[in-house]
């Protein structure tokens, strides 16, 4: 079975097919070769559907569409996307700040996320989703990390990180919060799916927003590195 067979079956069982994958991220490169960041955002609940996504010139964060009827705001208010010089961070929640923090002030990605735990967001306990890219790092050029509640005590997190190869152009590594809907949701397991980016990066974006289930998507972003430079583009179901 071919890369391009492997990434095109992932994409129609796990996010077409999936009414409710939750939050997701895809590091990888475009058919042109250029290194892509893509997230998006789902909700089931009225305080989770009640986002949208904003850029601060580099920056992607969550921000509420109507601010008076947020609840809960440290779980679904944060930088999804931030970046310095060579380095792209990416993920599901605030732990992206910590990760920047931590690599500002030498730290490592492992050393943030020894910080961190899986949300405390039960019974589901939401995984905390996670990535690094470094384009001009020859030796680990992409870093995704996954912290979900252990099965036999959720108290308990477990961390798995990985470092895989370079992409080939047009396909990217992809994380999951979830397999997919059910109360309570079930943890994405197993190893980041492979996933095709082809197209230019407004083409990615409408792949993937159509892909998403229509009634639980809330925002999606695509992210674009050129010679260094990012560049954002953003699709809100409301705002």
């Amino acid at each position: 079975m071919t890369i391009s067979t492997i990434a095109q079956t992932n994409f129609e069982k796990h996010i077409r097919q999936n009414s409710y994958p939750g939050r997701g991220l895809v590091i990888g490169r475009t058919g042109a070769g250029n290194w892509a960041i893509v997230y998006w955002i789902m909700g089931r609940s009225a305080n989770s559907r009640n986002r949208r996504f904003v850029a601060d010139g580099t920056a992607l964060r969550t921000g509420p569409v109507d601010i008076t009827l947020v609840e809960n705001p440290e779980l679904i208010i944060y930088e999804a996307m931030l970046e310095m010089p060579g380095i792209f961070l990416v993920s599901n929640g605030d732990q992206t700040r910590t990760i920047y923090q931590t690599l500002q002030t030498g730290g490592s990605f492992d050393d943030a996320l020894l910080t961190r735990e899986r949300e405390p967001d039960a019974p589901n306990y939401t995984p905390r989703i996670s990535g690094m890219l470094e384009p001009e790092n020859e030796t680990c050029l992409i870093t995704l990390s996954i912290l979900k509640a252990n099965p036999a005590n959720p108290v308990l997190t477990d961390r798995f990180t990985y470092r895989p190869a370079p992409p080939p152009p047009g396909f990217g590594y992809c994380l999951t919060t979830y397999m997919g809907n059910g109360r309570p949701l079930s943890s994405f397991s197993g190893d980041p799916l492979w996933l095709p980016l082809q197209g230019p990066p407004e083409t990615i974006l409408q792949i993937y927003w159509n892909g998403l289930d229509a009634d639980n998507r809330v925002a999606l972003a695509v992210k674009t590195i050129e010679n260094g430079r990012s560049n954002i583009l953003i699709l809100n179901q409301n705002g």
